[in-house]
C-alpha cells in the first residue's frame, strides 16, 4: 500500500489531486449543475489547498440547509390555534399541507405528554377485531428501545421547557412543539453523522454525499419519523468495518438494531464477504460484537418490562399489510382479496425474503470478482422493503446511504429519489380523501388508484437500481466504483483479499451436466 492509499483510508479531505474523484468529470448533472458558479472544474485547477471548504464541510453545509427546508416543510403542523391552547390541524391541515410526522401525535397518543416511561406504563385503546367488533387492548409503547427512550428523554425536555416557561424564565410554546423541536434537532444532527459517514467511508468520492445530504427524501421524511437514528449507527458501522475496526463496527450496528432492526440486517453481507475471502474471524467477531451491544440495551427493559417490550414485536406480528406495501398494491390494483389471515401474509413475506436472502448470498459466493459491501447491502435492504408487510414512507431513507456507496450514478440516483419522494403527495390526499368522506365533508383528496401508481412506479425504480446494481457485480468493469480505480472503499478486512470460498455460478452447474442431466465426471474418476 502506498503513503497515499494509506492516507485516503484515514484523511479523506487530505487527498491530493490525482487521489480525487471529480464529480462535474464524470458526472453529467454535476457538470450542467457546475455552471451557475463557472462550469466544471478545470484539469490545472488547485485542488484541496482552501483553508476551509474541503469537500466534507460543503457537504455538510448543503445538508444542514436541506434540513432546515425539511423542518419547513413540516413547521405548518406544529402552529397552535387561534386560543394558542393546541395545535391547529382544522381543515385536515396535516394533509393539505403534506406536513404530517409521526413525532406530533406520538407525543400523546404513547403517553408521554402525561410522563409516561415507555414499557412500563400502559394504557388501554379501543381497536377494531378481523370482525369489526370494538374490543379494548393494554398498550404500551411500540418502538424498539432505543427510539422508545430517545423519545422519552425528548418528552422531558418539553417538560422542563414548559416548567421554566411558567416561570418566566423561557418563552412560552406548546409542548408538543417543543418535543417536535427537541427531536428534530437530535434527529437532524443523526443524519448529517450519516452524510459524514457515507463521505468518509466513500473516500476518494466524498463528492457523491452530497446526494444523501440533498436527497429529495431528506426534504420531506428527515423528521416524518425517527428512522436517522438508525441510519446513523448503520453508516458509521459500515464506516468502521471499512477503517477495519470489527468490534467498533459491532457495537455501532448493534445500537443501530436497538433503534431500528435493519443495521443489523447488513451482517449478513459482512458475514457473505468474510466467507469469501477467509476472514471469518472478523465477521464473526463484528457479529457477536453487535448481538452483544443489542442485548446491553434491551436486556435492561426486557427484564424489568417484559410485557411493554414485547409490544414492538407483537404489534410487526399481527398488522395487516401496510398500504406502501407491495401485498396491498397488488390488492388495490387487481382486486385480489389478500391472504386470509395476517399469518398466511407474514408466512408467505417470510419466505419470499428468505428467497431473496439466498439468492444474494449465492451471488455473493460465485460472482467472478468479489462484490463490494455496499452493493450487497443495498440488495439486502431493498429486499426486505420491497417483500416486507410494511414499507412506511420514511423507510427509503435506509437506502439512501446504501445506494450512493453501491451506485454511485448521480442522474439515476436523484431520479429515484425524486419518484420516491413523490409517494408522499398521493399518500397524504388519500388520506385526506378517506377523512372527509368518514366527516362527510366535500370530497378535496385523491382515489387510492393514484396512490398506488405511484407506489408501483417508485417499487420499479428500486427494482431498476437493483438489476444494475447485479449487473455491475456480474461485470466488474462497468461498476464505476472500481472504474475509477477503487476495490471497495467499505470492504475494510475483505479488501484486496484473495478469494478462498466461491460456489460454481448457476452458468457452470449447467454445463457441467452431461445430456442425461448428471454431472460429468473428471478423467481421474
Amino acid at each position: 500500500m502506498t503513503k497515499g492509499s494509506r492516507r485516503s483510508t484515514e484523511d479523506t479531505d487530505s487527498l491530493t489531486p490525482d487521489e480525487r474523484v471529480i464529480p462535474t468529470w464524470t458526472q453529467t448533472i454535476a457538470r450542467q449543475a457546475s455552471t451557475v458558479i463557472g462550469g466544471p472544474l478545470g484539469r490545472h485547477a488547485a485542488i484541496g489547498r482552501h483553508w476551509f471548504f474541503s469537500p466534507l464541510r460543503v457537504v455538510l453545509a448543503i445538508g444542514i440547509l436541506a434540513l432546515l427546508l425539511s423542518w419547513c416543510g413540516k413547521a405548518a403542523c406544529i402552529q397552535s390555534n387561534d386560543q394558542g391552547t393546541g395545535l391547529d390541524w382544522s381543515g385536515h391541515r396535516q394533509y393539505v399541507s403534506m406536513c404530517y410526522s409521526d413525532i406530533v401525535p406520538l407525543y400523546g397518543s404513547e403517553q408521554l405528554d402525561k410522563g409516561a416511561f415507555p414499557y412500563r406504563d400502559s394504557w388501554a385503546e379501543e381497536t377494531t377485531d378481523d370482525s369489526g367488533k370494538q374490543v379494548t387492548e393494554r398498550r404500551y409503547m411500540e418502538y424498539p428501545v432505543l427510539t422508545g427512550l430517545f423519545q422519552w428523554v425528548n418528552a422531558k425536555i418539553a417538560h422542563l421547557w414548559t416548567s421554566l416557561a411558567h416561570s418566566g424564565i423561557l418563552p412560552a410554546a406548546l409542548p408538543v412543539a417543543v418535543y417536535f423541536n427537541a427531536s428534530a434537532l437530535l434527529l437532524g444532527l443523526a443524519w448529517l453523522v450519516t452524510i459524514w459517514a457515507t463521505a468518509r467511508t466513500a473516500r476518494r468520492r466524498a463528492w457523491d454525499a452530497v446526494l444523501v445530504a440533498a436527497s429529495p427524501l431528506v426534504l420531506v421524511h428527515a423528521f416524518t419519523n425517527f428512522d436517522t437514528l438508525a441510519t446513523a449507527f448503520a453508516a458509521t458501522g459500515l464506516l468502521a468495518w471499512a477503517r477495519r475496526k470489527p468490534v467498533l463496527a459491532g457495537i455501532l450496528l448493534g445500537l443501530g438494531g436497538a433503534a431500528k432492526l435493519y443495521p443489523l440486517f447488513l451482517l449478513f453481507p459482512i458475514l457473505l464477504l468474510c466467507l469469501r475471502s477467509g476472514r471469518m474471524r472478523e465477521g464473526l467477531r463484528t457479529t457477536g460484537t453487535a448481538v452483544l451491544a443489542w442485548f446491553v440495551v434491551n436486556l435492561p427493559i426486557m427484564l424489568a418490562y417484559p410485557e411493554g417490550w414485547a409490544q414492538f414485536f407483537r404489534l410487526n406480528a399481527s398488522r395487516a399489510a401496510d398500504p406502501d406495501s407491495l401485498y396491498n398494491v397488488v390488492s388495490g390494483l387487481t382486486g385480489w382479496a389478500g391472504f386470509p389471515t395476517v399469518e398466511a401474509l407474514n408466512g408467505f413475506s417470510g419466505v419470499i425474503l428468505a428467497l431473496a436472502c439466498i439468492a444474494i448470498g449465492w451471488l455473493a459466493l460465485c460472482a467472478p470478482t468479489r462484490p463490494r459491501l455496499a452493493q450487497l447491502c443495498f440488495l439486502l435492504v431493498a429486499a426486505f422493503l420491497l417483500t416486507n408487510k410494511v414499507w412506511s414512507p420514511q423507510y427509503s431513507l435506509w437506502l439512501v446511504p446504501l445506494a450512493v456507496l453501491a451506485l454511485p450514478n448521480w442522474k439515476l440516483l436523484l431520479g429515484w429519489m425524486a419518484i420516491d419522494a413523490l409517494v408522499w403527495a398521493p399518500r397524504m390526499f388519500m388520506y385526506l380523501e378517506q377523512e372527509t368522506i368518514k366527516a362527510g365533508e366535500p370530497d378535496r383528496g385523491l382515489p387510492p388508484q393514484w396512490f398506488l401508481g405511484t407506489v408501483t412506479v417508485r417499487d420499479l425504480a428500486v427494482l431498476g437500481l437493483c438489476a444494475l446494481i447485479v449487473h455491475h457485480i456480474l461485470r466488474p468493469e462497468r461498476d464505476p466504483v472500481r472504474i475509477s480505480g477503487d476495490d471497495d472503499p467499505s470492504g475494510g478486512p475483505v479488501a484486496q483479499r484473495l478469494d478462498r470460498f466461491l460456489v460454481p455460478s448457476l452458468p457452470k452447474l449447467l454445463s457441467a451436466r452431461g445430456k442425461s442431466g448428471k454431472p460429468r465426471q473428471s478423467s481421474s474418476d
